[in-house]
């Protein structure tokens, strides 16, 4: 339970006689499913532990069906858009109204602290609390200075991190961190990073990716999916692809900058070599058990790049069990087909939340140029179903899914027992919540 101390350190109360009222900033990008579904993760939590607060989004990007996704699986609840003029002040009168009225700003799960520019604004506009709500502050990994930055497994970017000196926090972030009522880091890493940087917040913990929360499905698209493939339930695994860098500006159609053709080379340089060991891992699962196996995408280049990398290359015997997913979707539709698969295989770092979440068991395949978001499996007990690309060859990965075709009562007893330690979490996250709005 958080201490009276926390709880009455110079936080202001909601308004008598109204309900709390949140402004959650979240909705970073609709490219990915991940940052698609940490909005609806934050909105379950948000409901489930703190249902009398009216919750009002700020989004980033609503794109590919997100809204309309948000409109039908939460109709309560407020949007608005809009950005900050060179002021600092809304841009909107929607906006504007919301920071007006809020009791919170609270900042949804993402890497690096997205927008923290306009939680630093809103706070030293309005002066009401600001709470954060499972990032990652990874202050090690990434490309810049026109060279590969240092890559390497998690152990690398903590030991870095941790070297780092106490001044190396930038200032603007420093001193949202410094004035937060509560910062939840999604990995133990940045919270160590945090700690070292002496920040001043009064509650700087471990907090999981709001991904997590999500428990909105379509059962009626997936199973129409699944019955035209002819995937059965339990009988197929589901495998995503990854770039070490992933190619913004193709994605978002934008001029290329001279760091892209550094990460483009990366990218050429070690696909092939990273998916085939999914590759090994999808001949050995079809060829010994005869089940079937799903490519498929998390962000929308991964749409061909399945094709390409992990079904293209297949022997004859084993592409003709092999379903490739050719269009993009949104993470309800991917949490039911998940629901029925046998396991899901991410090179990806949310499809395996999103199974969890839906009692499937999960591997996160981490290649060493992601952040250190990847150490939130290990700090909720998934670690064994943690792998380090460069460490991993596809004969381990297929003698641990191979464990979990042999027993999979033990796999599913496995994942009830990952996400006891991810609830346990998200209510301690929520206590938070309510406490900074005077709840």
């Amino acid at each position: 339970m958080l201490s009276r101390r926390q709880i009455l350190a110079g936080l202001p109360l909601a308004a008598a006689g109204r309900p709390p009222r949140i402004l959650l900033r979240s909705s970073w990008q609709s490219v990915n499913i991940g940052d698609i579904g940490h909005t609806p993760g934050a909105l379950t939590l948000l409901g489930k532990y703190f249902p009398e607060a009216e919750i009002t989004l700020w989004p980033g990007k609503l794109g590919h069906g997100s809204r309309e996704l948000l409109a039908k699986g939460y109709p309560k609840l407020r949007i608005a858009e809009g950005t900050l003029d060179s002021s600092d002040k809304p841009t909107t009168p929607e906006l504007a109204k919301a920071w007006a009225e809020a009791d919170l700003y609270l900042s949804g799960s993402g890497s690096g602290f997205p927008a923290s520019n306009h939680a630093v604004a809103f706070r030293k506009v309005t002066g009401k609390p600001v709470g954060v709500l499972g990032v990652s502050t990874d202050p090690v990994s990434g490309i810049g200075g026109g060279r590969e930055a240092e890559g390497g497994t998690l152990e690398a970017l903590r030991a870095r991190a941790l070297k780092l000196p106490a001044t190396h926090l930038p200032s603007d972030l420093r001193y949202v961190i410094d004035r937060a009522a509560f910062f939840f880091c999604r990995d133990t890493i940045s919270r160590d990073y945090l700690k070292a940087q002496g920040v001043k917040t009064p509650v700087l913990e471990f907090g999981p990716d709001a991904q997590l929360g999500m428990h909105l499905r379509d059962d009626a698209r997936a199973g129409a999916y699944l019955n035209a493939n002819g995937l059965e339930k339990g009988k197929f695994i589901c495998v995503i692809p990854r770039l070490r860098y992933t190619p913004y500006y193709r994605v978002n159609n934008v001029p290329r900058v001279a760091s892209d053709d550094i990460r483009d080379a990366i990218n050429n340089r070690t696909t092939d070599g990273d998916h085939a060991k999914l590759r090994e891992l999808i001949v050995a699962y079809v060829r010994k058990t005869g089940n079937k196996v799903m490519a498929c995408a998390e962000m929308t280049y991964q749409v061909a790049m399945a094709k390409e990398v992990l079904v293209d290359p297949l022997p004859a015997d084993v592409k003709k069990n092999v379903v490739w997913r050719d269009t993009y979707w949104l993470p309800d539709e991917a949490a039911s087909v998940y629901a029925q698969a046998q396991a899901v295989v991410s090179v990806e770092c949310h499809s395996p939340l999103i199974a969890y979440r839906n009692g499937t068991p999960a591997f996160y395949v981490r290649q060493p140029t992601d952040t250190c978001k990847g150490q939130m499996y290990r700090d909720f007990g998934a670690g064994d179903w943690f792998f380090e690309m460069d460490e991993t060859n596809g004969g381990q990965l297929w003698g641990r899914l191979e464990a979990i075709h042999q027993d999979p009562r033990g796999a599913s007893a496995r994942v009830r027992a990952i996400m006891s330690n991810v609830e346990k979490s998200q209510k301690r996250m929520m206590e938070a919540v309510r406490a900074a709005c005077g709840a």
